[in-house]
């Protein structure tokens, strides 16, 4: 534990972090991560602004970036660290949501299997299904790196709120059964198809794989209202965005 701490050398960081000499060498020889002083023996010498640093490097390394990346983005002079800990908090709570929910699937079968009881396969199945419910399964890292540089988490957030609340406009415009040529409705489904875009990157792709990922997560896609967009409500907005 650091009590009290202004500086480390490279051994004492080494032992309080659980990182190694020799990947804290590694990075210094590489220049993403360096002491920024040095003692008057000539050791060199972390301060508090490097560890501050250090956490940045290991919470985006964390989130699957290469060294790589992660040196370009910790040289970008707009990085906010703040937005680093954030999306790092969204990840971490995605994989404890998982985790418990594999947990509980867990422990019924244990429960069955204990007391001689059948399992069935479908419980099994749904087994599979949450081991299997990972972002990593659904975006490619080159999709996800592409999400993470070129969108901040705020940003982002925005982007989702607005195109749900424009998606409930729509809905009700459509369940009243205005034509999808009404002028306030293409003005809407072009606000919604420029936000789905931004959102997507304009990657057919990252759509997909965006779909897929709120089909098989329910309870995702329930928060954000996209469940409740049927194949009538999406054929409605085609049709309204093409009279736009």
């Amino acid at each position: 534990m650091i009590l009290n701490k202004k500086t480390w050398k490279v051994g004492e960081l080494a032992k309080q972090t659980g990182l190694t000499v020799r990947m804290l060498h590694h990075y210094d020889k590489m220049g993403l991560f360096s002491p920024s002083e040095s003692s008057d023996k000539g050791h060199r010498i972390y301060t508090e602004t490097d560890i501050a640093k250090l956490q940045q490097i290991m919470s985006l390394k964390q989130l699957g970036f290469a060294l790589g990346q992660i040196k370009e983005m910790i040289e970008d002079p707009n990085l906010n660290p703040v937005e680093v800990i954030k999306v790092q908090l969204e990840s971490v709570k995605e994989s404890i949501r998982i985790q418990e929910q594999l947990c509980s699937r867990l422990e019924r079968i244990y429960e069955l299997f204990n007391s001689q009881q059948e399992v069935s396969a479908e419980q099994f199945i749904n087994l599979i299904e949450v081991i299997n419910m990972s972002k990593e399964n659904y975006f490619t890292q080159e999709q996800q790196d592409k999400m993470f540089k070129q969108m901040g988490l705020e940003e982002r957030k925005q982007c989702v709120s607005e195109w749900a609340e424009i998606t409930a406009k729509i809905r009700m415009e459509y369940e009243k059964g205005t034509p999808p040529e009404n002028l306030d409705v293409t003005r809407l489904a072009k606000q919604w198809n420029e936000l789905l875009n931004k959102l997507t990157f304009k990657d057919p792709e990252i759509s997909k794989a965006a779909e897929r990922y709120y089909k098989e997560n329910p309870e995702v896609g329930e928060k954000l209202g996209i469940n409740k967009i049927d194949k009538q409500l999406s054929d409605y907005i085609k049709d309204a965005v093409s009279h736009s």
